[in-house]
């Protein structure tokens, strides 16, 4: 297929090159600059279904988007069928590398919503060939791979990157900001993590010996660049649809899925980091092929200037719910913040998912995306309400948000700086998970120390032929 070819040479051309954009950055500014808001930023959509259609809607919505392509493997899939009537005269395309190829010079900026080990190439040839990205969460499969993609948008800043965690432009995002600028929220040592719905592997038998059976791929799908660097499976429904997320080898589980809608904040303006340690306190039904039934997950983050060393702990699993502090309240009403998740239901009789924060003197109580943060129990609530700052409103929404910062109008809140250390916690604790064991890890020099065979899971297995290039920034 001749365009692999092209592209894989442009992309080559492109990665030399970036070092000469790099020397004329205020060139692109004043570019960006002079576009008026009037102007709608020109996206290409790769991943038209399930989460990529929510997103392309949303990016509708906004008015700021004209559509120019559109890139899905399975364009007869029912779920993007729905999308391909609504825009029935956006260019379209299987394959994103034939979309760069044929259509490159016509798009500004590129909104990635694909199974998470596809995030990575498709962001690396998008940064090469100087687009702006929106890639859903976690940013990558692998601490490499973020680390990589982090390092690519370091070389071009003059692009606008924006990972999909949407909450990061509500009510939680600007409360969390104001209340520790405030010092309302400080001296922060643990934090509770969790979310207790079930999930699509629940019903799968943990004694598995091998990967599923194979079957006959569907005529509408592009079964090979499905994968993109991902060594080749014999296609099975359980690995499309939502389904990848449930297997070491496509996603990152429940902890890739919803750790960015509830430890961002935390993440962010407690300035975490990386922790120095983490370790699996449960993982019922651990198996080689796929993820827990329930997971609890302690990452340990050292002190941090005058912060305090702090503990994260996660849990997952339909059962495995955390303790509650004293004056929690009602844990069975539903948080209409809180999207379902993507496999069914919040179950309202249990526990929403969300967070609890211990703090020295204040425990505050949490739900996820943009839900806001309450003291409790509700007597110390009312002891405080006079010394809370105002909390700003949103002046845009997570999608808004980065095609303004395309057009030069705003800065994005979730960029690749703020957003890859954050996926690289997930990609440390899916490790945890995958080995079921305890990992020390060095922040500085960004290694495990204690576990050979951890550390070079941080790059993971060598991709496979012919995607290689994707590796070199």
């Amino acid at each position: 297929m001749n365009h692999n070819h092209d592209s894989r040479r442009k992309f080559l051309k492109q990665s030399a090159l970036a070092g000469t954009a790099i020397a004329v950055p205020s060139l692109f500014a004043k570019a960006h600059s002079n576009r008026k808001m009037a102007d709608k930023v020109r996206l290409a959509v790769v991943g038209i279904g399930n989460q990529g259609a929510s997103d392309l809607m949303q990016f509708h919505k906004s008015g700021f988007a004209n559509f120019v392509a559109f890139c899905d493997t399975d364009m007869g899939a029912p779920q993007t069928q729905a999308v391909l009537k609504q825009f029935p005269d956006v260019p379209r395309f299987k394959d994103f590398r034939e979309l760069f190829d044929k259509m490159g010079n016509q798009f500004d900026a590129i909104a990635i919503g694909v199974p998470d080990h596809s995030h990575f190439a498709i962001t690396m040839m998008a940064l090469a060939q100087g687009k702006h990205v929106y890639v859903e969460k976690p940013m990558a499969r692998t601490f490499n791979e973020v680390e990589l993609m982090m390092k690519a948008a370091a070389k071009r800043p003059e692009l606008v990157t924006q990972m999909g965690n949407q909450g990061h432009s509500e009510g939680n995002y600007f409360q969390f900001k104001a209340w520790t600028e405030a010092g309302i929220i400080k001296d922060v040592t643990a934090i509770t993590a969790h979310m207790n719905s079930a999930r699509r592997w629940h019903g799968w038998d943990p004694n598995i010996k091998s990967l599923p059976a194979k079957e006959a791929i569907p005529s509408t799908l592009d079964w090979d660049v499905w994968h993109t660097v991902v060594k080749e499976h014999d296609y099975n429904h359980d690995y499309v649809n939502g389904q990848w997320r449930c297997w070491y080898d496509f996603g990152m589980g429940a902890l890739g899925d919803w750790g960015a809608h509830l430890i961002d904040t935390a993440h962010q303006f407690l300035d975490l980091g990386l922790p120095s340690e983490v370790s699996m306190l449960k993982a019922e039904g651990h198996n080689p092929f796929f993820y827990p039934m329930s997971s609890t997950i302690l990452f340990k983050f050292p002190k941090r200037g005058s912060m305090p060393a702090c503990d994260i702990t996660w849990y997952d699993g339909v059962n495995n719910l955390p303790p509650l502090p004293e004056g929690y309240g009602d844990s069975s009403k539903l948080d209409p913040n809180i999207p379902a998740p993507s496999s069914g239901k919040i179950e309202a009789k249990r526990l929403n998912p969300g967070k609890i924060i211990y703090s020295k003197d204040l425990i505050f109580k949490g739900g996820s995306h943009g839900s806001t943060l309450s003291i409790i129990p509700e007597a110390k609530a009312k002891e405080m309400a006079s010394k809370l700052p105002e909390v700003p409103v949103s002046p845009s929404n997570h999608y808004a948000n980065f095609l303004k910062s395309c057009m030069g109008e705003e800065k994005t809140r979730s960029p690749f700086e703020i957003a890859g250390p954050l996926s690289q916690v997930f990609c440390l604790g899916v490790l945890a998970q995958m080995l079921n064991t305890t990992l020390k890890f060095d922040r500085k020099k960004k290694r495990i120390t204690n576990n050979k065979l951890a550390n070079q899971l941080l790059v993971g297995a060598p991709p496979r032929k012919g995607w290689e290039q994707y590796y070199k920034v």
